[in-house]
């Protein structure tokens, strides 16, 4: 599945899932631009740890919940790797509440940086692809939960719902530029953002019972869905989403 020649770009890559996928997409011959908030030593070593690939790469900062920030987070990709073929939006955030208690600062929050951001920042890689002409890929991480209700995140799932919506209407509208755009939706991955999870045996059986295949998936797993879809082996998927779950969206019950 090689991608020698490209350049990708990785939001939210510091850690987790968006570090495996920026080194995955360098080991497969790929220059990555590292998007992280801030520079911060988490998102410092994923650039160490790609460049020990032997692969291109950069480190950019930006606040993707904010349009001009998107702007410059692309502006910065192309000036320092000459030019961005791959958009991987992956990062993401959730808050945990009740809808009846849920704070418009938590929700503004969760939707400007899964769905705002998401929106801007494919706006802004897609007419850098118009001015070049010759096409490219977006992945979108989303969630099982643009399908899966799940209760106390319910801005998550909004956000989450509205990539769904996007990417669908995208696949149309980008498709004349030679755009092909999907989701990949994991279900529960070993990552940080779900120490707490790991950390509570109670938690993780309740959880088991949900999940067919009995354990949790890993960010590399998701990563190699993430190079498949950037590569030619993918030419002629756009407007799907692919769930890494192991069977838990088709075996959920609210415990």
């Amino acid at each position: 599945m090689g991608l020698q020649g490209k350049v990708a770009l990785v939001t939210g890559a510091a850690q987790g899932i968006g570090r495996a996928i920026a080194l995955r997409l360098a080991r497969e011959g790929a220059a990555v631009a590292i998007e992280d908030r801030v520079a911060n030593d988490r998102a410092r070593e994923t650039f160490a740890q790609v460049q020990a690939t032997g692969a291109r790469a950069c480190l950019i900062e930006g606040d993707i919940g904010k349009l001009e920030a998107d702007r410059q987070v692309l502006a910065q990709a192309v000036a320092q790797l000459g030019r961005v073929d791959i958009l991987v939006n992956n990062a993401g955030v959730e808050r945990r509440a009740g809808f009846l208690d849920v704070t418009e600062a938590d929700y503004d929050l969760v939707l400007n940086v899964n769905l705002k951001g998401v929106f801007f920042l494919t706006q802004a890689f897609a007419r850098h692809v118009r001015e070049r002409g010759d096409g490219g890929r977006i992945v979108n991480i989303s969630s099982v939960h643009e399908e899966l209700p799940f209760p106390h995140f319910a801005s998550y799932c909004a956000s989450k719902g509205g990539v769904k919506m996007l990417m669908r209407d995208l696949s149309v509208e980008l498709a004349p530029l030679g755009i092909a755009i999907n989701n990949i939706a994991p279900g529960a991955i070993e990552t940080p953002i779900n120490a707490h999870l790991m950390n509570d045996p109670a938690l993780m059986a309740a959880l088991m019972k949900n999940i067919p295949l009995k354990r949790l998936g890993t960010p590399e797993e998701v990563a190699g869905a993430v190079a498949f879809l950037c590569s030619d082996d993918a030419g002629y998927m756009t407007g799907s989403t692919l769930f890494i779950d192991g069977g838990l969206l088709w075996n959920y019950a609210e415990q």
